[in-house]
This record gives C-alpha cells, sequence and structure tokens, in this order.
C-alpha cells in the first residue's frame, strides 16, 4: 500500500467534488430550484473513481474494473434523475429541510451541497483506498468476482426498477394508483435495494486486496441511509396516506426481495 498516493487520492477527490458542488450550487441558484444536486449524486462518484483510476499506482485492472462500475452505474443514475426531475419543481426534501435550517446561501450550500459532497468523498472511499492497494490474488481474486456479480445483480435492480416505474407512471391510466408489477412486486425498493447491491459489490472489489477490507463503513454508511435514512424510510413515510399503499405494504417485501404473497 503506497500511502503517499493514497493521500493524494483523498485530497484531490475532496478537491474535486468541492468544485463540482460549488458549480452545481450556482447552478442551482440560477434555476431557483436546490435538487439539481440530485442530478450530480452519480457523477461524484465517477469523477472520485476517474481520480483515483489515474492517479493510484496499484492492480491496473481492478482499477479500470472499479471505474468502469462506477461510470456505468453514476452516468446511467444522473441521466435517469435529470429526466425525472426535468420540468418540475423544487423536491419536498429540500423545501422542508431548509424551511428548518434557514435558506441562507451558507445554509443552503451547507446542508444540501456540502453534506451531499461529504458523503459521496466518504461512501467512495473503498474505491479510493483500492486505487493505491496491492495485486489481487488467491482468496481476493474470488472476492473480486463476487463483488462484480452482486454489483451486476444491484444494476439490474436499479434500472429495471426504475425503467418499470417510469412506463407505469407515464399510462394516464395508471394515475392515482400503486406500482405493484414486475420488481416493484418482490421489493417496494427495487431501485434502492439495488443501489445497497451495487455498493456491497465495489466494496467486495476494493477488499480483494489489504487494506480494501477495513472500508467496510462505507457500504455500511450507504446501506443506513438507503433502509432508514433519506431513502427508503423517508419514501414509505410520504407513500403512508396513499390509496392502497397498505394493501401493497401487506403484500410486499420491504426492502430485502422476496416472493409476493
Amino acid at each position: 500500500m503506497n500511502w503517499h498516493v493514497e493521500l493524494w487520492i483523498w485530497l484531490l477527490s475532496a478537491l474535486a467534488l468541492a468544485v463540482m458542488h460549488t458549480i452545481t450550487y450556482l447552478i442551482a441558484r440560477r434555476l431557483g430550484r436546490y435538487n439539481v444536486v440530485d442530478a450530480v449524486w452519480g457523477l461524484g462518484f465517477v469523477l472520485v473513481a476517474a481520480i483515483a483510476a489515474a492517479v493510484g499506482d496499484g492492480s491496473l485492472p481492478r482499477r479500470l474494473v472499479l471505474l468502469a462500475l462506477v461510470a456505468v452505474w453514476g452516468l446511467r443514475l444522473s441521466l435517469h434523475i435529470q429526466r425525472r426531475s426535468a420540468g418540475h419543481g423544487e423536491d419536498p426534501r429540500y423545501a422542508q429541510l431548509l424551511d428548518r435550517r434557514g435558506r441562507s446561501p451558507l445554509a443552503v450550500f451547507t446542508w444540501i451541497f456540502l453534506i451531499q459532497g461529504a458523503s459521496q468523498w466518504v461512501i467512495s472511499l473503498p474505491v479510493q483506498v483500492s486505487a493505491a492497494a496491492g495485486d489481487t490474488r488467491g482468496l481476493g481474486l474470488i472476492a473480486a468476482v463476487a463483488g462484480v456479480v452482486v454489483w451486476l445483480t444491484g444494476f439490474l435492480f436499479e434500472s429495471i426498477g426504475d425503467r418499470q416505474l417510469a412506463h407505469f407512471k407515464a399510462d394516464p391510466a395508471n394515475r392515482g394508483t400503486i406500482m405493484n408489477g414486475g420488481l416493484w412486486a418482490w421489493t417496494r425498493h427495487p431501485n434502492y435495494f439495488g443501489d445497497f447491491c451495487v455498493w456491497w459489490g465495489l466494496w467486495l472489489i476494493a477488499a480483494s486486496a489489504w487494506p480494501g477490507v477495513w472500508t467496510v463503513f462505507a457500504p455500511l454508511i450507504m446501506s443506513y441511509l438507503l433502509i432508514q435514512g433519506t431513502g427508503a424510510r423517508l419514501l414509505e413515510h410520504a407513500m403512508r396516506n396513499r390509496p392502497g399503499y397498505a394493501d401493497y405494504r401487506e403484500r410486499t417485501a420491504y426492502f430485502f426481495p422476496r416472493p409476493p404473497r
């Protein structure tokens, strides 16, 4: 492990995320809505993975694999969010947050953009640390292959789930009803479950060489955010009074997929 190189990766990643979110903040101020920050969530991870791959001196195949997987996931997610939010106003989550924290430029930048950038830096630590780690051998190679399989499972769940929901919402006949078909019949949050698998898969690849294994706190943090934090739990709270949602909850798993009842 080359800690000198690793420190450079940490520094450059933090600087790049700070610049990206500053530019995003200025664009958001001009547009008059701050949910544009969601569209750069995936892009921030791609940026960090690119820096790690370029600056790192660890295993080149592992650096390229992680860059490719993060890029495919991040670019798809950012494009999906940009399309989904186009033509809509502010996200109620941010409106409620700013009502509590204040709407001064410093409060907005701190509670929306700075916190998201810091979260991206911490969650991406497996990718950053792996870039300066040694070669993957023996059991590490098995872990890396398992990581790719877990990542692929998550990517398919997330992308197919998003597409199924988009098609459902595009049909006027479904207005006011609950999406309960396809992957949405197996879990109430296939997109969040997919995200969960993506980051555990990336961690398995990073953990294939020391000291990547110690970054396990990163997917744990992401898991908490997806299951109990700003992901599934918050959406459940927003949907609780929708007609038919109580029945949907009874039939369908909360997070981890299982056959519908």
